[in-house]
């Protein structure tokens, strides 16, 4: 059986190699071989300017590539597409149609079921990485194998990349930061590399810690992404890569989820949400919302909005391929997907998502063969082919609607109103636009992140940071109930009745384990200071 440091400590080693002979990950590699095959000793690369590049590269495609179940290469995990695909299945906009995703969307996981593990052996695997890549520039700018300034832009490049791994870790496997303000158990926080023996037992001393505790590691790490890297302009713009728009952008998120809304408030006027509206701009980085909501993703390589994106490129070991791809599982099947994930009904037909609204027309379509099958996907991933569909990370409409909320929480309507108004009022006709505020500001937000979000992986993070709201209107209770079953001509899909379907999975209470992920069996048999620290229920 696979032990977890191992994996990570021959992630650190395996991936710069295989980055050198440029395959991107492409072999079933022995993650247990201390040296595997088709690399380059890791000695070798922070010596070399052009290997040192190559493994920046590699690390960003450890991110949309990863590994799934031992033996099998891509699937999009972590941030390629499976990071998505979970969050979405964990939530109950989006419908399983077949099996593929039934473990997670029922909630039926265990300590040894693929899915959960795979992302925790993947985010883990980028960590080590990322962490590979700190320690190697580090001493590559001492030793002036390339300088000092581009030696911190590259640690910063990492650090975002090993804040955002640990945060995605907090939300199936840790309770919101809002359930006791942090002090529950949170995640261990990997920030050295495990690439000896010695380190492997080194880390294996490493705990949980509080989640407070991982947040505030968190920050830092984007504090520091923040200051090292360049501020981008509209013309250097580089979707696919780390920035200064990036960290923070991720650090409204991360103090949303905190309930930080002064501290959300802060970093979004950086990026040029305190404006009078209602056209928002970012002087970092140049962020603007599109003038189509559909434009981040036909333009997903050049558009104002998207601040960072996973690329996923067209050779079979750059994306996460027929099982894993995002155009493929949430795809229609008479386009060339492979129908597996079906828009929900009621959020199709929900009385917040007004007719004519040009995100239904644009980034909604229905599958039409069989007639028996006539289910709505989203429309957002379609190059089902090649799956080339860049994995959206965070976007200028979230920035907007993230300083919304805590301006709203703040009670300051004016300011709220106008950023929730310049997201929507691209997307809804003249007629439903909202010309005062809604008595309930917060909840409008909350229902705009459904619609703007869906298919984004959004909706969990959402359940997860509201379970323990400080306002009840806003505190959810656990999973929620979701649809298993959906007529399949395109009945329940209707815009004039807007009926209700009637959930028959029953929603499952926060109080219950299995609204955390357990840590896996591997992790817990291999590493005794996490044996005593799974989670209950377990």
């Amino acid at each position: 059986m696979r032990k977890l440091l191992q994996h990570k400590y021959n992630a650190g080693k395996t991936v710069l190699g295989v980055v050198v002979m440029a395959a991107a990950l492409a072999s079933c590699e022995k993650f247990t071989e201390l040296q595997p095959k088709a690399q380059i000793p890791e000695d070798l690369v922070f010596v070399d300017s052009a290997n040192i590049d190559l493994a920046v590269n590699g690390m960003y495609n450890n991110a949309a590539v990863g590994s799934y179940a031992d033996s099998y290469a891509g699937r999009g995990y972590p941030f390629g597409a499976a990071a998505i695909e979970q969050d979405e299945m964990r939530g109950e906009d989006m419908v399983n149609l077949a099996t593929f995703y039934q473990i997670t969307y029922e909630a039926t996981y265990n300590t040894t079921s693929a899915n959960n593990v795979a992302m925790w052996l993947n985010l883990y695997s980028l960590i080590n990485q990322a962490n590979v890549l700190i320690e190697g520039v580090r001493e590559a700018g001492q030793n002036g194998v390339i300088s000092v300034d581009r030696a911190e832009r590259f640690e910063a490049e990492a650090r975002f990349l090993r804040a955002l791994s640990h945060h995605e870790l907090l939300l199936h496997f840790s309770f919101p930061y809002l359930d006791g303000n942090g002090n529950k158990p949170g995640v261990p926080y990997r920030d050295i590399a495990i690439n000896t023996p010695d380190r492997i037992e080194e880390g294996k001393k490493v705990g949980r810690g509080t989640v407070a505790e991982v947040y505030t590691k968190i920050l830092a790490d984007l504090d520091y992404a923040e200051e090292k890297l360049p501020n981008s302009t509209a013309s250097s713009r580089l979707i696919s890569r780390a920035s200064k728009g990036a960290a923070i952008a991720l650090k409204t998120r991360i103090k949303l989820h905190q309930g930080d809304w002064a501290g959300v408030i802060t970093e979004g006027t950086k990026l040029g949400t305190n404006g009078a509206g209602p056209d928002f701009s970012s002087p970092i980085g140049g962020y603007a919302l599109t003038a189509s909501p559909d434009e981040p993703f036909t333009s997903q390589a050049n558009n104002t909005e998207s601040i960072f994106s996973i690329a996923n490129g067209a050779a079979s070991t750059a994306n996460g391929g027929v099982n894993g791809a995002l155009p493929n599982m949430f795809g229609p099947a008479d386009k060339g997907g492979r129908g597996l994930v079906a828009t929900s009904p009621n959020l199709y037909n929900a009385s917040f998502w007004v007719t004519g609204d040009k995100r239904r027309e644009l980034l909604q379509t229905q599958q039409l063969v069989p007639a028996t099958s006539r289910f709505y996907f989203n429309y957002k991933y379609r190059d089902y082919i090649n799956k080339t569909d860049w994995a959206p990370i965070i976007r200028y409409a979230e920035v907007l609607l993230n300083v919304a909320e805590a301006y709203a929480r703040e009670s300051n309507t004016a300011q709220a109103f106008l950023l929730l108004n310049a997201v929507r009022n691209r997307s809804v006709p003249e007629g439903s636009e909202f010309t005062t505020p809604p008595a309930d500001l917060v909840g409008a937000i909350l229902q705009e992140r459904r619609i703007e979000f869906a298919g984004e992986g959004r909706r969990w993070p959402d359940i997860h940071r509201l379970q323990k709201d400080p306002n009840p209107a806003y505190a959810m209770d656990g999973i929620p109930a979701k649809v298993l079953t959906i007529k399949g001509d395109g009945s329940e899909y209707d815009l004039v009745n807007r009926p209700v379907v009637t959930p028959t999975k029953a929603a499952i209470p926060y109080t219950d384990f299995r609204f955390l992920w357990p840590i896996p069996a591997t992790e817990v048999a291999s590493n005794p200071t996490l044996a005593g620290q799974q989670n209950a229920g377990y």
